[in-house]
């Protein structure tokens, strides 16, 4: 196995998460493309895991706290690692030690530039970013976020007097619009499974003519993300729709046709 930083030529590969077989991240357009060019100059830093026969099989991405979703001060945040566990396309390189490699080679990178800790977010769920996952490499609870299934955010110290991180929450409510629905959109690109979610949402509002406004919020810019505290989320009306896993087009389309049958 080797870990190594993300070259050019696989950039491709990683904009669509590895998963260049599926049919559904087409549907993620350019975001993840778009983000990684304009977080690249803020201090992302992506790493590829390759097995023995120079196969991609996994990936981190990890940058400056200050450009996540958290607050924080000399830590960097780990807002995706990802082992590649499909049969399909590239098969399943879980349970392998790539994750736990890749982890280490993060924290060695960050210790390097100086930095007092890095940070991650987990859920509860048992495929992706778990907590549990996090807490068995050492990593322990900053904060977390209100509900049973809210992500907790944790963190692994390099320094005696590093300064503990807090999640950003949001604090500015979405506004109705009279006599129509207004759907609202906020966008990072660096998850494809939301870029395909707001491609979908984006795409069902069009079907519903002047009746439906489409609202979209680039959260890449900081005083945007800043006003809200709110980086990738759809809301229809005030009310926010579970967007994990995606929720396929005809969900988000009769969830809107519900609104405007109402107005």
């Amino acid at each position: 196995m080797e870990i190594i930083d993300l070259p050019a030529k696989y950039e491709p590969l990683y904009f669509v998460c590895l998963e260049d077989w599926s049919d559904e991240v087409k549907e993620a357009g350019d975001h993840r493309a778009r983000w990684y060019k304009k977080m690249k100059e803020r201090g992302l830093r992506v790493k590829l895991a390759l097995d023995d026969g120079d196969e991609v099989g996994g990936m981190i991405q990890y940058l400056p706290i200050e450009q996540s979703n958290a607050r924080g001060k000399d830590l960097y945040f780990i807002d995706c690692i990802w082992v590649h566990g499909h049969k399909k396309g590239r098969g399943n390189f879980q349970k392998h030690g790539m994750g736990a490699a890749m982890l280490k080679a993060a924290e060695d990178d960050v210790k390097a530039l100086g930095t007092k800790g890095i940070c991650a977010w987990g859920i509860p769920l048992p495929f992706w970013m778990k907590a549990s996952w996090f807490k068995k490499h050492g990593y322990t609870v900053a904060d977390r976020q209100a509900g049973f299934m809210g992500p907790v955010l944790l963190w692994k110290t390099f320094a005696d007097n590093a300064e503990l991180p807090k999640w950003v929450r949001q604090v500015k409510q979405v506004e109705a619009s009279p006599g129509k629905v207004v759907v609202s959109a906020f966008l990072s690109g660096w998850c494809t499974s939301y870029d395909i979610v707001f491609e979908r949402a984006k795409r069902a509002c069009a079907e519903f003519g002047d009746r439906v406004e489409f609202r979209a919020f680039d959260t890449t810019d900081r005083k945007v993300f800043d006003e809200w505290g709110i980086s990738d989320a759809l809301f229809v009306d005030h009310k926010q729709v579970n967007t994990g896993p995606p929720p396929s087009y005809n969900k988000i389309r009769n969830i809107i046709a519900r609104k405007v049958s109402k107005l």
